[in-house]
């Protein structure tokens, strides 16, 4: 079976967008495995916008600081080995395909038991992959993007030491519940016993909810604009230069190579979450400043061409399409802006489109062509033409032709200063990355200068709080035929995790 096949065949399973609110698939899997995602320490994001950005500059930071790294993620813009990164970059296909065929003999087992009266889905499946990858690796931590909600997403059958949560939003109404405390509920499940909870700053009935889950578990508490947060920002030329609160105190002069204050405060939030992974000690500033400024995210106010500038973001919502509507107005200030926008049918269009409608002067409506998930080019455009006006809206089906469109409107400005976003749905981005960026390798996140941490000089006489490599050691990983029991953690008396409460 070629890699391309068996993609095919695994996303021909139950689909991510549909859920099955239950771990006892994903768990019986991981018992038959081994449980390889208790073979490392796992720093959990879960939150409504700004994960992924968050999980990218977490990373950025352990491999700046000398780490080996896994982070998975979902959704991928253009191919499926995007969600599993090993040293901030993609797992190969040749990898990728090689976890499938060890773990395959076991998907059969579970799906044969039909737990709660389903197959193991696809989201289930690629996670487990995940774990497998990074213990086969293998990795000195994995940072794990919750893929939706929390208490029974499927990632959460890891126990993160530390649990992250960016702002919280109202999203998938129609699975997590209608009001933010619901939602909050749901992303609080990955708050577990004895963890440190790094919390984004977030509205008073989510901050509440928040706050109760971690006292009923005993988690240390950790808050945006009392234990940490953004002191200053500036724009600069590619980014912005931000001025952090970290626990050794303030931090001058770091570039972010990504626009917004929203990620300037998702910096902020990795800065936090890494610091009390390794128990509270402080980050050197120039290992703050090294992996942050070595962050790529695409998809996120990612310039993907110029003369004119194309602009992508993967806002699907409207607290994000209002970031990134802000963002876009600060960084580059395009006017005119025509806007390519493609909306998924579960997705609040009309919130989405209200937030762009004083930052875009036309919209080019669309639609995506890899799913029939997509809401019509022809819907979205009367919607638009009613939000907007009639004159300030053109429907074109298809998205290169939105794009062409979109490219020669900019192009006909005669001061030169117009710019193009596409935005309104992950996967219209990842389908307009392709058409725009081709083959183009996937940028490392992190960098390839990121420091190891057996190339740096032993120090002599080092001091006793001094943190290496050597304190995640006792996280093993053996098939499980051959599984051996696992050596105490030592990073839980550092996480404040009660060495006697064996989670493991």
């Amino acid at each position: 079976m070629s890699h391309a096949e068996l993609v095919a065949t695994l996303t021909a399973r139950w689909p991510e967008h549909r859920v099955a609110p239950s771990l006892g698939r994903v768990q019986a899997l991981m018992d038959l495995l081994g449980e390889p995602q208790k073979t490392y320490p796992v720093i959990h994001v879960a939150g409504t916008n700004g994960k992924g950005s968050t999980a990218a500059m977490i990373e950025s930071l352990l491999r700046a600081a000398g780490l080996r790294t896994g982070r998975f993620s979902s959704p991928h813009l253009t191919s499926v080995t995007e969600r599993i990164m090993i040293d901030g970059r993609p797992i190969d296909e040749e990898r990728f395909d090689a976890t499938w065929a060890d773990i395959e003999p076991y998907v059969t087992m579970v799906d044969e038991r039909k737990i709660d009266g389903v197959a193991m889905t696809f989201f289930e499946i690629i996670t487990a992959m995940a774990f497998a990858a990074f213990a086969d690796a293998p990795v000195d931590v994995a940072v794990i993007e919750v893929g939706l909600g929390g208490t029974w997403d499927a990632t959460n059958v890891a126990d993160g030491a530390v649990a992250v949560i960016t702002p919280i939003d109202l999203d998938h109404t129609h699975l997590l519940g209608s009001t933010v405390d619901k939602i909050a509920g749901e992303k609080a499940g990955i708050i577990k016993p004895g963890a440190q909870a790094i919390l984004a700053g977030q509205p008073v009935e989510a901050a509440t909810r928040l706050l109760a889950r971690s006292a009923e578990v005993g988690a240390l508490v950790q808050r945006d604009g009392i234990d940490f947060g953004l002191l200053s920002r500036s724009v600069a030329v590619g980014g912005q230069l931000i001025r952090l609160n970290a626990s050794g105190g303030p931090v001058d002069d770091i570039f972010l190579p990504l626009h917004g204050g929203h990620q300037a405060d998702n910096a902020a939030l990795a800065v936090a979450a890494v610091e009390a992974f390794l128990g509270m000690r402080a980050l050197e500033p120039d290992v703050i400043r090294a992996g942050l400024a070595e962050v790529r995210m695409p998809g996120r106010l990612e310039v993907i061409r110029r003369s004119p500038t194309v602009v992508l973001d993967a806002a699907h919502n409207p607290h994000g399409t209002r970031a990134a509507a802000t963002g876009m107005a600060e960084a580059f200030g395009f006017s005119p802006l025509i806007g390519v926008i493609a909306v998924m049918r579960d997705k609040d269009a009309r919130g989405l489109l209200t937030e762009l409608a004083e930052t875009v002067d036309r919209v080019v409506a669309t639609q995506v062509a890899s799913t029939d998930r997509g809401l019509p080019a022809e819907a979205l455009g009367e919607l638009a033409a009613e939000i907007l006006g009639t004159e300030r809206v053109q429907v074109e089906p298809r998205l290169d032709d939105a794009i062409e469109t979109a490219i020669a409107l900019a192009d006909s400005d005669e001061y030169g200063n117009a710019g193009v976003l596409i935005t309104g749905s992950v996967i219209a981005v990842g389908e307009a990355r392709t058409l725009l960026a081709g083959n183009e390798p996937w940028p490392v996140n992190g960098g390839e200068a990121a420091v190891e941490a057996e190339d740096e000089p032993e120090d002599e006489d080092p001091e006793p709080e001094d943190w290496s490599r050597d304190d995640l050691d006792g996280f093993d990983y053996a098939p499980p035929q051959i599984r051996r029991a696992p050596a105490e953690d030592p990073l839980r008396p550092l996480v404040g995790d009660d060495p006697e409460d064996d989670r493991r």
